[in-house]
């Protein structure tokens, strides 16, 4: 599937989380290629002009201003979408980061918090916040991003491992509760995305293996579409050739 083909997302409204980022970023262009209206989260208002490209009609796309992190922050993204366009259809969880190095026994309280809480919290409340409307319209699709990485647990990289596997287990959770009323819940375990900052960290690496944030991001558009209606609570691989 190439981004732009599908037409599936005309009068769709889909919710973004990580507006910013370069995963966010590709989701965004890919569901307005696709006829769809976005809004995208960004934590401060000066954010929201790196969110949408200068040409993208004011009237399909809305920076909504949040913090993930906060209870009542994310109740409010989803009053800012609902007062835009008055509908949630789908919403992407692309928010999320990766902070490792120390062993287990060396690793702080507060590295364990942050992760856990960028990574399973931000889903968490997030679909908390949509679910309710979707159950309205018996419709809905929530997009989760989760990693290779929460499948086994690795040296050094504890607190990034349990707080994707905990992604995983919230898909499957919600997809249980929501799969009758007319909701899919899935994820996608992306291997090493070719962004900017991985390839300064890992300057050597065969970039060409890595899985690129638009190809992640037609996954996610099919999972979003109707040709998906039949997967429900599934952790989704997509490695490129790493």
């Amino acid at each position: 599937m190439k981004v732009g083909d599908m037409d599936d997302f005309q009068q769709q409204v889909v919710l973004v989380t990580g507006g910013t980022g370069n995963l966010g970023q590709a989701v965004i262009r890919a569901f307005l290629a696709s006829g769809a209206r976005v809004a995208a989260v960004v934590r401060k208002p000066g954010d929201a002009a790196a969110v949408f490209a200068a040409d993208a009609p004011a009237e399909r796309c809305r920076a909504v201003v949040g913090d993930l992190m906060d209870e009542s922050s994310v109740a409010g993204l989803a009053r800012q979408t609902l007062d835009a366009f008055g509908r949630i259809d789908v919403l992407v969880n692309t928010a999320g980061g990766i902070r490792a190095g120390t062993p287990l026994h060396e690793t702080s309280l507060q590295d364990w918090d942050f992760m856990m809480n960028l990574n399973a919290r931000t889903v968490f409340l997030m679909a908390r916040a949509v679910i309710p409307t979707m159950l309205a319209r018996q419709q809905g699709r929530i997009i989760s991003i989760a990693a290779r990485a929460a499948l086994k647990g690795t040296a050094r990289h504890g607190p990034y491992n349990a707080s994707k596997m905990a992604v995983i287990r919230l898909t499957e959770t919600m997809s249980a509760e929501l799969k009758g009323r007319g909701i899919n819940v899935n994820c996608i375990l992306p291997g090493t995305i070719d962004t900017p900052a991985n390839r300064a960290e890992t300057p050597d690496a065969d970039f060409s293996k890595w899985v690129s944030p638009e190809s992640l991001a037609g996954v996610i558009l099919f999972l979003a579409s109707p040709a998906a209606a039949d997967i429900h609570g599934a952790a989704i691989p997509v490695y490129g050739r790493s």
